[in-house]
C-alpha cells in the first residue's frame, strides 16, 4: 500500500486523482493540502504541509508552482519522494527541483498520460528519420483557464523532437512580426486557449508534397490522474534522483 499526500486536492485534478485512487487497493490518500477547504473529501485537508501530521510514502502535487518551496521542504524533511505534476515552473524553480533530487527522489513529466509519452517517443523517432528535410511545427490546445503557454507537454514534445535532430533548432512562438521566409531550423510553437478543451497536442512534419502528423487528444482529466497514481506507486521507496514517465513505462 502506497500512502499519499495529495497537494492541490480541492482542484479539478485533485478530485480526479481522488477518484482514481478510491477503488484501488495499492494506494491510499491519507491527507490533502490545499488553501481551499473541502469537507467532501474522504481524508483530512490542511492549508499547508507544515500542518500535516500524517506519515506518507509519496507526495502527488497538482497545485501551483507557488507551492513548490513548501512541498520540497516537507519532502526533504520526511525523506519521501514527490511526484510533481504542475507546469509553469521558472528556471530557478527547475534548479530547485534538480538540487532536491540529490536528497530525495523527484518525479517530473510534462504530461502524465501514457499516450502522450508514447507519441513523444514517436516524435523523436520521426525526427531522427526526417531530419532537416521536413519542417516541424507543434500545436497545442487547452481550456481557457490554463495559465501557462506553451503547455508543459508541448515543451516536452519539442525536447523529444530536438533529441532526434542533429542540429539545435530555434523555437519560434510568434511570426506576426516576421516578414521573412521560414528558416529550415525553426520549430514553430502554437498555443490555443478556449472553452473546456482538456488537452490536444499535434507534432507536424511538413515536407515536399507530404505531411506527417502525430497527435494525441485527451478526452478527460482521468488519464492524467491515473498516470499520477501509477507514478506514485512506482516512486515508493525510491531514494534520490530524477524520474519521469518513461521510467514508469519501462520500469
Amino acid at each position: 500500500m502506497t500512502r499519499v499526500i495529495l497537494s492541490g486536492c480541492s482542484g479539478k485534478m485533485g478530485n480526479a486523482v481522488t477518484n482514481a485512487a478510491k477503488d484501488r487497493e495499492d494506494i491510499k490518500i491519507v491527507a490533502g493540502v490545499d488553501i481551499f477547504e473541502n469537507d467532501s473529501l474522504p481524508y483530512p485537508v490542511f492549508a499547508s504541509f507544515s500542518e500535516v501530521p500524517c506519515e506518507a510514502d509519496v507526495i502527488i502535487d497538482f497545485s501551483n508552482p507557488s507551492a513548490l518551496t513548501d512541498i520540497l521542504d516537507f519532502a526533504k524533511a520526511k525523506k519521501i519522494p514527490a511526484v510533481l505534476c504542475a507546469t509553469g515552473y521558472t528556471a530557478d524553480q527547475n534548479a530547485m527541483i534538480e538540487a532536491a533530487s540529490a536528497e530525495i527522489a523527484m518525479f517530473r513529466s510534462g504530461n502524465m498520460s501514457l499516450g502522450i509519452n508514447l507519441i513523444s517517443e514517436l516524435a523523436k523517432a520521426a525526427a531522427k528519420i526526417l531530419g532537416g528535410s521536413f519542417d516541424v511545427e507543434i500545436v497545442e490546445a487547452h481550456h481557457n483557464l490554463k495559465l501557462d503557454a506553451p503547455s508543459g507537454t508541448a515543451l516536452m514534445l519539442e525536447k523529444a523532437v530536438e533529441e532526434g535532430l542533429d542540429y539545435t533548432p530555434e523555437l519560434v512562438y510568434d511570426r506576426h512580426d516576421r516578414s521573412q521566409k521560414r528558416d529550415k531550423h525553426e520549430i514553430g510553437m502554437h498555443s490555443i486557449r478556449g472553452g473546456t478543451i482538456v488537452g490536444e497536442h499535434e507534432v507536424i512534419f511538413a515536407g515536399n508534397d507530404e505531411i506527417i502528423k502525430i497527435s494525441h487528444t485527451a478526452l478527460s482529466k482521468n488519464v492524467f490522474a491515473v498516470g499520477a497514481v501509477n507514478a506514485a506507486i512506482y516512486m515508493k521507496n525510491k531514494n534520490t534522483g530524477m524520474y519521469n514517465m518513461s521510467d514508469v513505462i519501462n520500469g
